[in-house]
């Protein structure tokens, strides 16, 4: 009889697989999320976001396809300003019943 065992994940991918800066990682992504959504919806092609967002195409590029890696927190925050998006970072004390984490919501 085989025993099926119950994985319990800690609600992010990034961090159950082990990679050392998975908040940051998951920050980026839900950033990248809203830009990415941004620019499809005003449809501009990656040269046309280069110029707006003031970055090189290559980074639209890795930026498009989610690769985030060589691309910082600081970097997404400008791209959204200069999207006309009004960006807002709240820090505060953790509790016992909520850890110490980065949280990001778009």
């Amino acid at each position: 009889m085989s025993r099926k065992v119950k994985r319990v994940g800690v609600q992010n991918v990034l961090a159950d697989l082990g990679l050392p800066d998975a908040e940051e990682l998951t920050a980026k992504t839900i950033l990248a999320k809203k830009i990415n959504d941004i620019l499809a919806v005003r449809g501009l092609t990656q040269m046309e976001a280069a110029d707006l967002l003031a970055m090189p195409q290559p980074k639209i590029s890795a930026l498009r396809n989610y690769k985030l890696r060589g691309i910082s927190l600081e970097r997404l925050l400008q791209a959204l300003t200069a999207l006309g998006q009004r960006v807002e970072i709240v820090v505060r004390p953790s509790k016992r019943s909520a850890p110490a984490q980065i949280a990001v919501a778009a």
